[in-house]
């Protein structure tokens, strides 16, 4: 079960006028050591104290992530094919991306990973 499924059943925990604990008592009863934290439900408590309904995850700042795209993944899967013993930094002169989340792509999105034998 996922956090957003588990916000629902706090909502619907708090809707039904049940204290943190009792809360924690009845997820911890259906989903045992999947069910969150004490410290968890209490922060959504808190929230939905103050009048919050929606169980979203709120918007954070920062910069989104544009590097990680499927035009990406397609452009580095292609060129590291091509030649297998290209060189990160090369591929990211090549895509215009850091070489940080050219290791990323290769390693999350495409498993690959680096064999050497000496």
């Amino acid at each position: 079960m996922d956090q957003k499924q588990f916000r629902v059943l706090i909502l619907h925990c708090f809707l039904l006028g049940k204290n943190t604990v009792q809360a924690k008592q009845l997820l911890e009863k259906c989903y045992g050591d999947s069910a969150p934290s004490e410290t968890t439900i209490k922060r959504w408590f808190a929230d939905f104290k103050r009048g919050r309904r929606d169980t979203d995850d709120a918007e954070r700042s920062g910069r989104s992530n544009e590097a990680v795209t499927s035009e990406n993944i397609k452009k580095i899967h292609k060129i590291v094919l091509n030649d297998r013993k290209v060189k990160l930094r090369e591929v990211a002169d090549i895509v215009k991306i850091s070489k940080e989340r050219i290791g990323f792509i290769l390693h999350e999105h495409l498993t690959m990973r680096k064999l050497c034998s000496k």
